[in-house]
């Protein structure tokens, strides 16, 4: 990583500077956070839901919010490096065979209201994303509004549908875990041995809050025991109230949402949220665990357009950004007083998909209009002319399941078939369309109309296919992260992915056709299904690479889209913090606030 600092001093306001130097000691927490500082931050995404398991709550800002705001078992560092966090909870496997691992919430550990974690909340988590309770062959997708990508209208009262992300393992749990210790521990049985199964379970939102405001229930300890009754004895009445109101209750619209929501288990908690703004975190007074902060506020402010993120930092608007690089942002940045700027490469990256099926026009149900389609791509004129400038030795992306310099990526690389989409085929198009008995195919692309990266992304898709015949249309909307898999809205979607983890089995997420995770077209194929099975259970590296060689062609086979480029990063910070350190997985920047400090001012 490159780091870059101007030490031309910046003059602050005197309020901020003596604010520095006042020191507030937490209740009960052995540390010291320093009274009336913030640090502000610029997000292009904005934060619309408390629950990022939800196919609508999953995007980056949300994700991003959680993670400063609850704790887990485990984490990441920038490594990255899997963490165990004991101070908030301890697993240990209890049993191979069948897989059996427990669950324990450290001693004292409370919600920012005061309530208990307990094996209520895991219990929670468990029925919302192992999909045990659901109503088998219920289909959401007509409930769902294609301008928003929010749930338009209720379920049927005998439905029982967690929207969560079922099919990144805890699939493999079905039987009910059992409570222990009081109801501090909760122990899960998995069907079959399942090799990531340290990173599949978590604390999600409160159990309390769910069930009391999904069951009509005002005592905190009455609403959990009702939920656990009703999980325990698959009471579908109730169930189907607790369901919708996690799959929905957690998401914001116009108006602030309920003081309710914003509890979390983190050393920071929401207090304010002006939706379509900022949202503003504070020092959790009731937090008692090792990652204390330093700093008493966070503001996380809404500002879509990179190039304006720059300008707020300029002016000292915000203290951190960490904007989606262009050559004149990283000028911009350059040029800004006593400023430290890191670079490098991110681990999310940009790809183009298709939609298999629910698309808007319906293109691409047909594989060979898939294939005459990618070869109207011009990879490599969008790696030259928007990726090059800013990150010189940037390289295309040609694997669906490898990071490049990964083992394994330049031997799938020669055998994955991306070698047929390496350079534009304007002529192949046209056979293949004429092969296909289609003319004048259309093509409505989803993505972000305020990212001017992506936009000249479109503009360069959209003048290359048209050579071949395709019309190419623009299905923009600043809403896209929620419309993602929206039945009827798009035809194919151009966006960044950002793992969370390091799974071996994370291609689930994006090729199992029973994902919810991200598989957002409707991508199916048996034989994949089978292979990422084969892979769960899979201890042996070589054995692994080798099973991942065959998905990543089979992929590249269906014609499932295209991998553009690993991601340039950028994140920018001035002289009042120390402690950044961004992480190339999910959530990136904040994965340490606690850690984040303000710079006292000398004398």
């Amino acid at each position: 990583m490159r780091r870059e600092r101007n030490d031309a001093a910046r003059p602050r306001p005197l309020a901020t500077l003596v604010a520095l130097i006042l020191v507030l000691a937490l209740a009960g927490c052995g540390t010291t956070v320093v009274s009336g500082t913030t640090i502000r931050i610029a997000s292009s995404q904005l934060f619309s839901s408390a629950n990022p398991k939800t196919s609508y709550g999953n995007s980056a800002a949300n994700g991003t919010v959680s993670a400063a705001t609850n704790s887990q078992f485990n984490y990441y560092d920038n490594t990255p490096r899997l963490v165990r966090d004991t101070s908030f909870g301890s697993y240990r496997v209890v049993s191979r065979d069948p897989l059996t691992v427990k669950y324990t919430i450290a001693p004292g550990v409370t919600w920012s209201d005061g309530v208990p974690v307990d094996a209520a909340d895991m219990l929670l988590s468990w029925a919302a994303n192992s999909g045990a309770l659901n109503t088998k062959g219920f289909d959401d997708s007509s409930y769902l509004d294609r301008e928003t990508g929010k749930y338009s209208r209720p379920f049927p009262p005998s439905v029982v549908h967690f929207d969560g992300f079922s099919g990144n393992g805890l699939q493999l749990v079905t039987k009910t875990p059992v409570i222990g210790d009081g109801g501090r521990s909760l122990t899960l049985s998995y069907d079959r041995f399942f090799v990531d199964w340290e990173l599949v379970f978590g604390v999600g939102v409160p159990a309390h809050v769910v069930a009391g405001k999904a069951l009509g229930i005002r005592d905190h300890d009455a609403a959990k025991r009702a939920m656990i009754a009703a999980i325990q004895t698959d009471d579908a009445p109730k169930l189907a109230k607790i369901a919708r109101f996690w799959d929905t209750g957690f998401n914001f619209s116009a108006a602030k949402p309920d003081k309710d929501l914003l509890v979390g288990t983190g050393p920071y908690t929401v207090t304010d949220v002006v939706p379509g703004n900022h949202v503003t975190l504070t020092a959790n007074p009731r937090y008692t665990g090792a990652h204390r902060p330093k700093v008493e506020r966070v503001t996380i402010r809404y500002i879509a357009d990179p190039l304006a993120a720059v300008e707020a930092f300029r002016r000292g608007e915000v203290d951190v950004v960490s904007p989606q690089p262009t050559e004149d942002v990283v000028k911009q940045l350059v040029s800004v007083d006593n400023a430290t700027i890191l670079s490098g490469f991110d681990g999310a990256y940009e790809h183009l998909d298709l939609q298999f099926d629910h698309g808007k026009n319906g293109t691409f149900a047909n594989p060979e209009v898939r294939r005459a389609f990618l070869k109207t791509v011009p990879r490599q004129q969008i790696l030259d002319s928007l990726v090059v400038p800013v990150q010189k030795d940037a390289r295309l992306r040609s694997s669906q399941v490898f990071l490049p310099g990964s083992t394994g990526y330049q031997s799938a690389v020669k055998s994955n078939g991306s070698r047929e989409y390496s350079r534009v085929d304007i002529a192949g198009a046209k056979a293949a369309l004429a092969a296909a008995g289609v003319a004048s195919p259309e093509v409505c692309v989803l993505f972000d109309p305020s990212n001017p990266r992506r936009v000249a992304e479109f503009g360069l898709i959209q003048k290359s296919a048209a050579l071949a015949g395709f019309a190419v249309t623009d299905c923009s909307s600043t809403d896209w992260r929620e419309l993602l898999g929206t039945p009827g809205a798009y035809d194919s979607s151009l966006y960044a992915l950002r793992p969370s983890s390091l799974a071996v089995s994370a291609v689930a997420a994006s090729f199992r056709s029973d994902s919810t995770i991200d598989n957002s077209n409707f991508y199916a194929n048996r034989q994949v299904d089978g292979l990422i099975d084969s892979l769960d259970s899979t201890f042996d590296r070589t054995a692994q690479i080798a099973i991942l060689h065959k998905i990543d062609s089979l992929v590249w086979a269906d014609a499932y889209g295209v991998p553009l480029y690993q991601f340039p990063s950028v994140t920018a910070f001035d002289d009042r913090v120390t402690g950044i350190a961004p992480s190339p997985l999910a959530p990136n920047l904040l994965w340490n606030i606690w850690a984040w400090a303000p710079v006292k001012s000398a004398k």
